[in-house]
């Protein structure tokens, strides 16, 4: 059943999500953000979405204006979380 469902998915859902910030200078792994301290947190969140608000971005690497997307809104509910 696990085959199948992998089969099934995107490649890009099946592996670990990480991202390259230039900011922070490492590339950072999605479950990172849940310990991650707050001022990296939000190096982050403003890199992340200033990749996102380009839309020309999206034309020249598709797969790192997505996973900046899945970064910066996990960013913001764990930022979020924090704040209550």
């Amino acid at each position: 059943m696990d085959y199948i469902r992998q089969r099934e998915a995107p490649k890009h859902e099946i592996r670990e999500k990480w991202f390259k910030s230039h900011l922070l200078d490492r590339e950072v792994e999605l479950r990172e953000l849940y310990e991650m301290p707050q001022d990296q947190l939000d190096i982050l969140m403003a890199e992340t979405a200033e990749l996102r608000s380009d839309p020309a971005n999206r034309e020249r690497n598709l797969g790192k204006f997505c996973t900046a997307g899945y970064f910066l809104e996990l960013a913001r509910i764990i930022d979020k979380r924090r704040d209550d």
